[in-house]
């Protein structure tokens, strides 16, 4: 019984320590500090913290959501960006198995949730994470493409255009919305996620992230502006929309496709 749940924690294990990580960079990068130094420690008394102390999900538990030393409320934020990240490693181990895809999609993954993240804390989207992002996914699909025994060139190319497709979109969507709103429409990092998620999935899946983001982020600011939580031209980042749409097209994104087909075409696309 036990051999039959090891895997699975080895690997909700793996996924919320890296949640535990994400939660430093999504802290420490906006701010311009050092991922690596100092150490973990509590941002109000600045006691640099035990290894039990950062053990993923356990140690918020354990510590009852509050520093070890001056007993101030550490946010529920931290634990639940680890759970989220562990059950997605689950998650996506569950999608592609024991497979290249796996650890690389694990890579994708991780990009989103620390993104997603930084853009709804400060309406932003480093350079650093959307850049290092498009690199890692061309590296990915070149990987992918030999370990399929496929031209990895012809993989290089097809994620390089659709990154550089996903670039002018936004910009040609940016420059639509400002002259139709009088205001820019959209962020500067918005289009080079989008060229970091056609980097990872290609055009198709580049097409289909930004139609379902688009929905769902018509979809919230209707309700937003119908309960009052939203202004008619209040500023919402569209990172976690993009992010979404990203990974409903990553686990699902072949079945929507191929259902499209079947509806309109009858199977022949």
């Amino acid at each position: 019984m036990l051999e039959n749940w090891l895997p699975w924690g080895l690997i909700f294990g793996l996924g919320a320590s890296i949640g535990s990580f994400l939660n430093v960079v999504v802290y420490r990068l906006p701010a311009g500090i050092s991922l690596l130094s100092p150490p973990s420690r509590c941002p109000r008394c600045l006691t640099r913290l035990k290894p039990y102390d950062n053990v993923p999900v356990f140690g918020w538990v354990w510590l009852r959501g509050r520093c070890r030393y001056c007993r101030a409320a550490i946010s529920p934020r931290y634990p639940l960006v680890e759970l989220f990240s562990g059950l997605l490693f689950v998650a996506l181990f569950l999608r592609f198995g024991w497979s290249l895809e796996t650890p690389f999609y694990w890579g994708l993954g991780s990009w989103l949730v620390a993104l997603t993240l930084i853009d709804l804390d400060t309406l932003t989207l480093p350079n650093v994470l959307t850049t290092s992002g498009v690199c890692f996914g061309w590296l990915a699909q070149g990987c992918l493409a030999a370990a399929a025994h496929q031209t990895v060139i012809s993989a290089l190319v097809a994620s390089m255009a659709a990154s550089i497709l996903g670039l002018w979109l936004f910009d040609a969507i940016g420059l639509l919305g400002a002259v139709a709103m009088g205001q820019p429409a959209m962020g500067g990092g918005d289009g080079k996620l989008a060229a970091m998620v056609g980097a990872w999935l290609g055009w198709q899946g580049l097409l289909l992230t930004i139609l379902l983001a688009s929905l769902l982020g018509a979809l919230v600011g209707v309700l937003g502006m119908s309960l009052g939580c939203l202004e008619r031209r209040q500023h919402i980042p569209f990172g976690p929309f993009l992010a979404f749409g990203a990974g409903i097209s990553l686990f699902f994104g072949n079945a929507l496709v191929q259902g499209y087909l079947n509806l309109f075409f009858g199977g022949n696309g």
